[in-house]
């Protein structure tokens, strides 16, 4: 296991493109570091420099205490697991494993211990002897995963490996993923597209914008204390709504009402901000009591059920939000995570499963104002969250 540092480390390309630009990032031994972004903001080059097939144009590479910025793939003991399998065809289990240990020269025997040690973790015991064609699209990047494994690397570099698998097998391989390396508790820098991944296997997640380093924090932390807008529109599915407002005194005004402008913003908040609100801080009102937050009525334009959840999406007055961020997630994603009604403002609650709302009648909504994220418009900066130091981004 080792500890990987990177220090202002850019990659600028013969044309002046820098797709990574001055990134700064500590990862422990034994952690399981997520980077996540939209494509094409840098997750996957800086994976790509770790591992030695990117050359780094500025900075410093550190692995386990040594610069390796001049060393090849080969001597910086790391192994990778891709998106395509890359499996030999003709091989069987047991030697797609043992291949890079049979080139190694490391002896038959202590290759075949690795292969059946490494079998066993993955589950894959009863399947040595089967060629990949015989197998499942899981026991396949099972399979890619015992490759890395056997060689017993200082650390795992993973590039989007469950993106070929359907959504049902995905969630099935998250689980082993993170049982996988829990167990094995090496260090592990896990790229990924799907923020729900992200959420669910990282110690912590660094998010990524236009080859820049956005927050890097735990799961919880990104969720509850975004620093910005795009961190705040990336986490979270269904995405964070936002609402245009305005400060009035010691109030907030928006679309759907009025709130107290937290104490600590008095005085210093500007007149126009961002007010953003994730579809679980709202509910049905009957359900809510008389629990203090916003009670509004609303037209309620469609309603999803999904058994455990229910989302209501509903219209609301006034103007869009208009911010570069939202723009390019909403570009990055092909769609809206909203769906879109003709020229209407639209918003999404969670609501409890059990609520009788229903579309194309008018409903009583409550929203969680203590739960309230506000952000500059001219910006992006979060308001109510305080940035940190960048100290506090590592480990």
């Amino acid at each position: 296991m080792a500890e990987i540092q990177l220090k202002d480390v850019t990659k600028r390309y013969p044309d002046g493109f820098e797709a990574v630009k001055h990134m700064n990032l500590d990862i422990a031994d034994g952690e399981f570091m997520i980077l996540v972004g939209p494509s094409g903001c840098g997750k996957s080059t800086a994976l790509r420099m770790i591992a030695g097939l990117e050359d780094i144009s500025d900075g410093e590479l550190v692995i386990g205490g040594e610069v390796v910025n001049q060393k090849a793939p080969k001597d910086r003991d790391i192994a990778m697991v891709f998106q395509n399998y890359a499996l030999y065809p003709h091989m069987t289990v047991r030697d797609n494993m043992g291949f890079a240990l049979k080139l190694a020269g490391t002896p038959k025997e202590e290759i075949d211990r690795k292969v059946n040690e490494a079998a066993r973790i993955l589950d894959l015991e009863q399947h040595l002897e089967r060629k990949p064609a015989n197998l499942s699209g899981g026991q396949r990047q099972r399979v890619a995963m015992g490759r890395a494994i056997v060689r017993d690397p200082s650390a795992f570099l993973m590039d989007e490996p469950l993106s070929n698998l359907d959504a049902k097998l995905r969630v099935q391989m998250r689980a082993e993923v993170s049982r996988i390396q829990n167990r094995l508790g090496t260090t592990t820098v896990y790229v990924t597209h799907d923020q729900t991944e992200a959420m669910t296997l990282g110690d912590r997640v660094a998010v990524m914008r236009a080859g820049i380093l956005q927050q890097v924090d735990s799961p919880k932390e990104l969720y509850e204390r975004p620093v910005n807008l795009f961190v705040a529109g990336f986490i979270g599915s269904p995405a964070m709504n936002f609402f245009p407002g305005t400060v009035e005194g010691d109030n907030v005004r928006f679309p759907l009402g009025t709130f107290p402008l937290p104490e600590a913003l008095r005085g210093s908040a500007p007149s126009n901000i961002l007010v953003g609100a994730r579809p679980e801080h709202f509910e049905d009102v009957k359900f809510i009591g008389d629990k203090p937050g916003l009670t509004f009525e609303t037209d309620i334009s469609l309603v999803e059920s999904l058994g455990s959840d229910l989302f209501a999406y509903f219209d609301y007055e006034g103007e869009g939000v208009v911010a570069e961020e939202l723009a390019e997630l909403a570009a990055d994603s092909g769609a809206a995570d909203v769906p879109s009604s003709g020229e209407a403002n639209q918003a999404v609650a969670r609501l409890e499963p059990s609520s009788d709302i229903q579309a194309g009648r008018r409903a009583k909504l409550w929203l969680d104002t203590t739960k309230i994220h506000l952000f500059d418009p001219s910006t992006g900066e979060s308001l109510t969250v305080q940035k940190r130091a960048p100290a506090a981004a590592t480990a």
